[in-house]
């Protein structure tokens, strides 16, 4: 059964649109060539999915609900080399629909840089870029993130088992 929507309340179509409008996205041959160029790729996806597929070699694997924590330039919780906010950051999903969304939410952050991956690590795989399997130890596994194939109970971003990080 659907609701009326209320006064405000935007669909996920208009919101994604919105986000990519932000956004300068790149097609997996760009974001390879940034990535030779210290561009950082950002896997987003859950440990799961990259268990059926794989990963990017050299990228940096940041489950989406740690993402914010871990890239934040002011949090206690950020990953050590967030140490500004001018880093290039191509974060990348299964489709390149949800990267959108974070990559705005690190915009939001300052990082205004951050892009991500047209078509997501599913249209990187069909360009003929690199992939391995998951686990196979080419990507960086940020705190908190689960190696391909392993699911669980994991701690929150701060590590700490907190409601919330730092706090």
């Amino acid at each position: 059964m659907v609701t009326t929507r209320p006064a405000g309340a935007r669909g996920i179509d208009e919101i994604l649109a919105d986000a990519r409008g932000r956004l300068r996205r790149l097609t997996p041959a760009d974001a390879f060539r940034e990535q030779a160029g210290g561009a950082v790729l950002i896997d987003i996806r859950p440990a799961a999915q990259r268990a059926g597929v794989g990963e990017i070699p050299g990228s940096v694997i940041v489950e989406r609900n740690h993402l914010e924590w871990r890239l934040d330039p002011e949090c206690e919780a950020r990953l050590p080399w967030v140490t500004g906010y001018d880093h290039r950051i191509i974060v990348f999903c299964v489709d390149g629909y949800t990267s959108s969304l974070a990559a705005v939410a690190l915009h939001d952050l300052g990082l205004h840089r951050a892009t991500d991956l047209i078509g997501g690590f599913r249209a990187w795989s069909a360009a003929g870029f690199p992939t391995a399997p998951a686990g196979a130890g080419t990507a960086t596994l940020a705190p908190g993130a689960a190696p391909g194939g392993v699911t669980g109970r994991r701690s929150r971003p701060g590590g700490t088992g907190r409601s919330r990080p730092g706090r």
